[in-house]
């Protein structure tokens, strides 16, 4: 093991935060496998209702401020009164929602990880006055974060970093692990034609293409089940959605469901449709291939990285248009056309189809949290040789 450390990890969102994602997983996974390691983790995050303003997950301590525009404007605080207690040997932030901008302030060392930046996706998500001020928030990065040492997770995020202009030796790139599943998964039994989505359900995820794609293939799937796993702002209006598409008996939201009901869901689908946008990585992906489930994913960051084309998925390459900040109807309708072949495509159970299984399976062995823990330990490292002996 390498020297203890004592870190302040900066995250929007926690474990426990009722809005956490892959991103608050992939964080918890790795620091708490570096607290059991003998690190010390002190998490500063965001405050919601009902949660405590200390707690303990994984062996990380979390410390809660909030609500949103508090807590940003606490960190500058938080970072100067750890230098001054000299309780910490560094700062580790991560950038998957808005920019800290740590360099600006700290007077410890910085580390950055990054899953991804919004870029022009944040149009797609919220609205335009918001949009353009993520954007504002990131224009920034090149500078502010020139010297520091980044670890991406996925080789898109890297390229998106260095084409942002951080230069490509000082970003590291380490995927994330996945928890594997409790019980053995045959490839080769039979599944019925579901195909299932999991996730938050958000605008960028682009779930309603998965809907839209079911109701083109109902007359060619008579059984089709559609079923969405996860909670999210979007749920009322993809339920609205379904009905209108004539796909409510067919399609169940089940809000959120624990890991092993989730695993068995997953288990029994011929599919998993991850239709978003933009991903770090897509964690949602390797999770699925453990299972003995290809994903079919639109051909967009991250995603690609993820997925193998042709082996353990499929990728649908988005329609071009010269404004990404608007989706006519036409556009949708054509990529909802394109989403359902890819899905017709292995909601076939046939002999192709199972040995896809098969290789999803063998790919999956890959992603460990242990590996993914050894490489954030040695960009501390890293970070920590340029500051101290």
């Amino acid at each position: 093991m390498t020297h203890p450390r004592r870190i302040l990890l900066l995250n929007e969102r926690d474990l426990g935060h009722p809005r956490a994602g892959g991103a608050e997983t992939h964080v918890s996974r790795i620091f708490g496998r570096l607290a059991a390691r003998g690190h010390s983790i002190t998490q500063y995050s965001s405050g919601f209702r009902g949660g405590d303003r200390q707690a303990l997950i994984d062996g990380i301590s979390i410390e809660r401020r909030g609500p949103l525009p508090l807590y940003y404007a606490s960190v500058p605080g938080r970072v100067h009164a750890a230098a001054k207690s000299l309780d910490f040997d560094l700062v580790i932030e991560c950038l998957n929602k808005v920019p800290f901008y740590t360099t600006l302030y700290s007077r410890l060392p910085v580390m950055a990880i990054c899953h991804h930046l919004f870029g022009e996706v944040a149009f797609n998500q919220v609205s335009f006055p918001l949009a353009a001020a993520v954007v504002l928030c990131e224009s920034g990065i090149s500078r502010a974060y020139r010297d520091v040492h980044f670890l991406a997770i996925s080789d898109s995020t890297r390229q998106d970093l260095v084409d942002r202009g951080i230069a490509p030796d000082h970003i590291a790139v380490s995927p994330p692990g996945i928890d594997p599943p409790s019980f053995d998964i045959d490839p080769f039994a039979e599944r019925p034609p579901r195909a299932t989505y999991v996730g938050r359900l958000e605008r960028y995820k682009r779930v309603d293409l998965l809907l839209r794609a079911g109701a083109i293939l109902v007359d060619q799937f008579p059984d089709l089940e559609i079923l969405v796993i996860g909670k999210g702002p979007e749920r009322r209006t993809l339920e609205n959605l379904a009905r209108d598409l004539g796909l409510e008996g067919r399609t169940r939201f089940t809000g959120f469901v624990e890991d092993c009901e989730r695993d068995a869901l997953l288990a029994g689908s011929r599919v998993c449709a991850f239709p978003s946008e933009k991903e770090g990585w897509g964690l949602t992906v390797i999770e699925a291939n453990a299972l003995g489930t290809p994903v079919v994913a639109r051909n967009a960051p991250g995603l690609r990285d993820s997925i193998r084309q042709g082996r353990t998925g499929l990728l649908i390459d988005p329609i071009a248009t010269g404004n990404t900040r608007r989706r006519s109807e036409s556009r949708t309708a054509a990529e909802a056309i394109r989403y359902a072949e890819g899905l017709a495509t292995l909601l076939v159970d046939n002999d192709e189809a199972r040995e896809m299984r098969r290789t999803c399976l063998a790919w999956s062995k890959q992603f460990d949290w242990d590996r993914a823990a050894d490489d954030m330990e040695a960009s501390i490292e890293e970070t920590l040789g340029k500051d101290l002996p």
